[in-house]
């Protein structure tokens, strides 16, 4: 795909959402950056997979020679991505406000768990956090076995992954018109919040109570696996 090939990523991120981000943009032809702390490790094998189709620089930020090669790295790139916890950057001279500076059309996305402001916004976390607090486990699973454990990472990908590309390409549009770019913050939580589409407004409108076997596609119908060849 050659959609994107005009855009250029400088990517901070590490684990899995930032990353898938920054994978489907480089396989729409983004010329994505990734940049790696030294020493870093694959040791599950799955950066092959993540950091396919992208570049890569070792730098360490904690040297100022490295924040200065970031700051002549903006001067040419479109879109920064990171994933630290909130002020991290902002200490290290590389947030925002200070990157905007240099490149006032930078597109700049965040990527955390609770978001860049409020009281659990320092709080360390993982997708089952997220998907908790978000209500989204509450009514998956059995009354027996508690909450599904899911086999894939839903608030990171779903709710970050995704959520930071559209964010991203939005305000990519935004500046085509004004000239500006803009500041994303994706909150996973919040963004696996609007996951409940479909069982949110059964319980705002219609009063049902969002519980285990009580739904359509929680074990209330004949949603379900079966053995071929066997009848419910």
């Amino acid at each position: 795909m050659t959609l994107l090939t005009h855009l250029k990523v400088l990517d901070f991120s590490t684990l899995l959402p930032g990353p898938f981000a920054t994978l489907m943009l480089a396989d729409l032809g983004a010329d994505v950056l990734k940049v790696e702390r030294p020493g870093t490790k694959d040791s599950w094998g799955v950066n092959q997979y993540l950091n396919r189709s992208k570049k890569s620089i070792t730098l360490d930020l904690k040297q100022s020679e490295s924040i200065e090669s970031v700051r002549n790295l903006v001067t040419e790139y479109d879109i920064v991505i990171e994933q630290f916890r909130p002020g991290v950057m902002e200490r290290l001279g590389l947030g925002y406000e200070a990157l905007k500076s240099i490149n006032p059309k930078l597109i700049y996305c965040s990527i955390t768990g609770y978001g860049q402001t409020g009281p659990y916004k320092d709080r360390p976390g993982h997708d089952i956090n997220y998907i908790s607090i978000a209500g989204l486990s509450g009514y998956s699973g059995t009354k027996k076995d508690g909450p599904a454990k899911n086999g894939t990472q839903i608030a990171d990908l779903a709710g970050g992954s995704l959520h930071a590309v559209i964010g991203i390409l939005s305000a990519v549009i935004h500046r085509e018109r004004t000239g500006f770019g803009q500041a994303i913050d994706i909150s996973m939580t919040d963004c696996s919040f609007a996951l409940n589409a479909i069982s949110a407004p059964l319980n705002l409108q219609g009063g049902l109570e969002l519980e285990p076997e009580k739904l359509m596609l929680n074990g209330g119908a004949f949603y379900d696996f079966y053995e071929i060849g066997r009848q419910p």
